[in-house]
């Protein structure tokens, strides 16, 4: 343990003398006085018994038993309990990304187990093993693109998340990328490197996405794959929350992505594969590396190095005890639950502006503050306030016909 014994006070002024500086404090001089924090205003210490007390106190502060028909990117989904009893064993449940295909089996098993099940869904020839959010798959599916086509003007529509093209804006800004946001596509997309859609948009509504001439990127909420049919295209992206991770106040969750056999080594993150070792038993092992620790950094497609393993076992394990018709049932009756909530509210005289929706829409009110004040009443989250008369509503499996009724009779 003595690498990790505190400097004494000579070591320290060795250290500075040799890149030139007096004190510690000469590496801080660029931040401002008020900027910094001056002391620490701790509390006294307490026991761990009183911080027990303390901490269920404060957790007792959040209300978690509101009936939610929030959305906007994280859903409110039944969640096996097996999940995680599984997803927490030790040999999972850990902060170290693995890097050594040898010592980590288990781990690349999942990690190839959740990239065949992606491949399923989103009938894609090949899936990664995560990225960090959907946000981050859009703007590295940009990134993929502008590689295979070698031009640096993106075309992006209008109705994605907001938080994924703030993301997306980042990104593009800092590798000098044009992107151009759209509302309906453009006839004419050969000279930009893709064309990237999400549907069902943010705004709940499905659309019809016509052919372009360039690569095509679709984001999708990869449930609603459990019904609906995936979008012929070269690069597929989304977010796994709606696959057995919980809400969490937000996070985390993770993202996916998938595209077509061509453009494999484009693909960042990691892949997981499937071999034979000496004795000629099944072994995996990351493969096709295209980062920059494996390979010459300008040849790198990404210096995004890590994934969510975790979470990506909580997905595959939620696909694994669901099953096929499981999932779908999921699927069928969250969409059953949001068309019933529109219809009691249209018949109520509120309007729902979606044309074709699968679990999520927009309600046209008179005043969205006043009727979200009324549903938290009543114990209900209604959903995402966009502007003083819209509100974007979700519904899931787990809304039952009596939170649908409580829900219009609030209004």
């Amino acid at each position: 343990m003595n690498n990790f014994l505190v400097h004494n006070e000579d070591v320290k002024k060795e250290m500075c003398a040799e890149i030139g500086i007096n004190s510690v404090e000469d590496l801080f001089k660029q931040i401002p006085e008020k900027a910094r924090m001056q002391t620490l205003e701790l509390n006294e210490a307490l026991s761990e018994l009183q911080t027990q007390k303390h901490v269920k106190a404060l957790a007792k502060k959040n209300k978690t038993d509101y009936v939610s028909f929030l959305g906007a990117g994280y859903y409110n989904k039944f969640i096996p309990a097996c999940i995680s009893q599984i997803a927490q064993r030790f040999e999972f449940n850990t902060a170290y990304t693995p890097y050594q295909p040898e010592i980590s089996q288990g781990t690349l098993q999942v990690m190839y187990e959740f990239q065949t099940m992606m491949c399923r869904l989103t009938n894609m020839d090949i899936a990664n093993a995560t990225v960090y959010d959907a946000a981050t798959a859009c703007a590295e599916a940009i990134l993929m693109a502008v590689r295979i086509k070698k031009i640096d003007k993106v075309l992006a529509a209008n109705s994605l998340n907001p938080e994924y093209k703030k993301v997306i804006e980042t990104y593009t800004q800092a590798n000098s990328i044009s992107v151009e946001w759209f509302d309906e596509i453009p006839s004419n997309t050969a000279e930009y490197s893709c064309v990237l859609v999400q549907t069902p948009n943010f705004y709940g509504e499905i659309l019809d996405i016509k052919s372009v001439d360039t690569l095509l990127v679709v984001c999708t909420d990869v449930s609603t794959l459990s019904i609906l049919k995936p979008v012929e295209c070269d690069i597929m992206v989304g977010d796994i929350q709606t696959l057995g991770i919980p809400v969490c106040f937000g996070g985390p969750s993770a993202g996916f992505m998938a595209c077509k056999d061509k453009y494999m080594r484009q693909l960042p993150g990691r892949l997981a594969g499937r071999t034979v070792d000496a004795d000629g038993n099944q072994a995996f092992t990351l493969t096709i590396q295209t980062r920059e620790q494996h390979i010459k950094r300008d040849k790198a497609t990404s210096n995004i190095c890590s994934n969510q393993a975790l979470i990506g076992l909580c997905a595959a394990l939620y696909l694994s005890v669901m099953g096929e018709k499981g999932f779908k049932q999921a699927g069928y009756l969250s969409s059953k639950q949001a068309h019933k909530l529109s219809e009691k509210l249209t018949e109520k005289g509120i309007k729902t502006l979606n044309k074709n929706f699968f679990n999520e829409f927009v309600i046209e009110v008179k005043d969205a503050d006043t009727v979200l004040a009324n549903l938290k009443r009543n114990n209900i989250i209604g959903g995402l306030k966009l502007d003083n008369n819209k509100i974007l509503v979700a519904a899931t499996e787990m809304i039952s016909d009596e939170d649908i009724d409580v829900y219009v009779s609030s209004l």
